[in-house]
């Protein structure tokens, strides 16, 4: 046997052939604080017979040794991480050995492959078990060296008494939760309309929310709602469209509250007018906030997501302006254009890394986006902005489709996996006919007059 560290808790990291202790060095050089005990099966027995109990750590081989003095009476074991060994179908041998009802706390880190992570491989007999699957393979110690280390590091202080973290209690199996129970969800544009709204569907489905916006007292009517439905808000003043802000603002989410296993990018802002009308500085401030407000959101959070190595998934609404061309509304559709094809090559980046992504494309909706949309008018012509928003206020509040329903397909979209999510009927509808008859959007989109 081999000690690294002295203090605090003992782990037993077990290795067999073919591994050697190194599979566990990295893991160990994370476990601050801990005594971390080195060893084979050989020395298995004599590393659980001291007084104090200890958690044992192994994968692959040593898998089995360590089940079999699991169920030998007088082990002085405190819990077990495990990550076992992987089996074809054709191999019917499973790596627990002999079913056997065992009392100790059992860890197990698996592959969220279902070739590799296959649920019949866990005993019925673990009355205490948790199970952490991860999107990147097949897991290892030497491969994934943080997420084995702060797996175990959650686990062994959740059994000295420490609260469990959200991670650790959604690996808990058999334990009763809601839809999104133990699940963090970060919320963009928060203050009010479709953001609002799908902070309150999260929350009624039992997730944490992280909320912001850049209207303070929006989040803040946002949080006071949240409260009312009894769930837990973080909220932050954020501009989206300011990367350096926004990658402090996950920084600062991460670090406080753990990596958001859902984020919703959903911030954005309405604009009118033809393109020749519009000033190059208001083209770029629709730009800025509705596409690179997505594109910051998905770089701080989703490196993270990666890093994390247990999957997630990020939501971008986009709009059913994203493939209906309009002649007036030239800065906006292609925002929206620019978020549903970015989303579209992020979510095949991501794939691999267990990270789903979804785009919303919520067509004709009554919020306030109408009360802060900016129209750029010819010069040429005597045309007033507030008879025109009042004319599209009418029309928004006549189509009575509000934004709780874009919440609630959200919300399916997410548990469903989908990729691409049109909301409204008319959102469908033209998706439909976009895909089918191109020509027939580009025809329709000429003519028109804005005033």
């Amino acid at each position: 046997m081999r000690l690294v560290n002295t203090d605090g808790p003992t782990i037993v990291a077990v290795h067999a052939h073919p591994d050697s202790p190194q599979i566990w060095t990295n893991v160990a050089a994370l476990l601050d604080g801990a005594r971390v005990v080195h060893t084979d099966p050989a020395g298995l027995s004599a590393a659980l017979t001291g007084d104090r109990p200890v958690h044992v750590v192994a994968h692959g081989p040593a898998v089995a040794a360590v089940w079999d003095a699991l169920t030998r009476p007088g082990a002085a074991v405190a819990s077990v991480t495990l990550s076992p060994p992987v089996h074809r179908r054709r191999r019917r041998r499973r790596p627990f050995g002999p079913a056997q009802r065992v009392d100790v706390p059992v860890q197990l880190i698996v592959s969220s492959d279902r070739a590799a992570g296959r649920r019949d491989d866990l005993p019925a007999t673990l009355p205490r078990l948790w199970r952490r699957e991860v999107a990147t393979g097949q897991p290892a110690p030497d491969t994934h060296p943080e997420l084995y280390a702060r797996a175990v590091r959650q686990f062994v202080e959740h059994l000295d008494g420490a609260p469990a973290a959200r991670e650790l209690r959604r690996a808990e199996m058999r334990r009763e939760r809601r839809p999104f129970g133990d699940t963090l969800v970060s919320v963009t544009g928060a203050g009010s309309g479709i953001g609002r709204e799908t902070a309150l569907a999260f929350a009624r489905d039992g997730a944490e929310l992280v909320i912001s916006d850049v209207d303070g007292d929006g989040l803040a009517e946002t949080a006071r709602q949240l409260a009312d439905v009894g769930a837990t808000a973080h909220r932050y003043v954020v501009d989206v469209a300011d990367a350096a802000a926004v990658e402090s603002f996950a920084e600062e989410v991460c670090g406080e509250h753990g990596v958001p296993d859902i984020v919703i990018n959903n911030a954005g802002v309405g604009h009118a007018g033809y393109f020749l009308d519009t000033p190059a500085d208001e083209f770029d401030r629709v730009l800025d906030i509705n596409f690179g407000g997505v594109v910051n959101g998905c770089r701080s959070f989703g490196r993270r997501l990666v890093e994390r190595g247990t999957g997630g998934h990020i939501v971008n609404i986009a709009s059913m302006a994203s493939y209906t061309p309009v002649n007036m509304m030239n800065a906006y559709c292609t925002s929206k254009a620019a978020v549903f094809m970015f989303s579209d090559c992020l979510r095949a980046e991501l794939d691999s890394a267990g990270v789903g992504v979804t785009t919303i494309c919520p067509g004709v909706i009554g919020t306030n986006i109408v009360d802060t949309t900016r129209f750029s008018l010819p010069e040429s012509r005597n045309a007033d902005a507030e008879k025109l928003r009042a004319r599209a206020r009418r029309g928004f509040s006549l189509r009575r489709y509000g934004p709780d329903k874009v919440a609630r397909a959200i919300v399916s979209a997410v548990s469903k996996k989908k990729a691409v999510r049109p909301v409204t009927p008319e959102a469908h509808v033209v998706y439909a006919i976009a895909h089918a008859a191109p020509a027939a959007m580009r025809s329709g989109a000429r003519g028109g007059k804005f005033v």
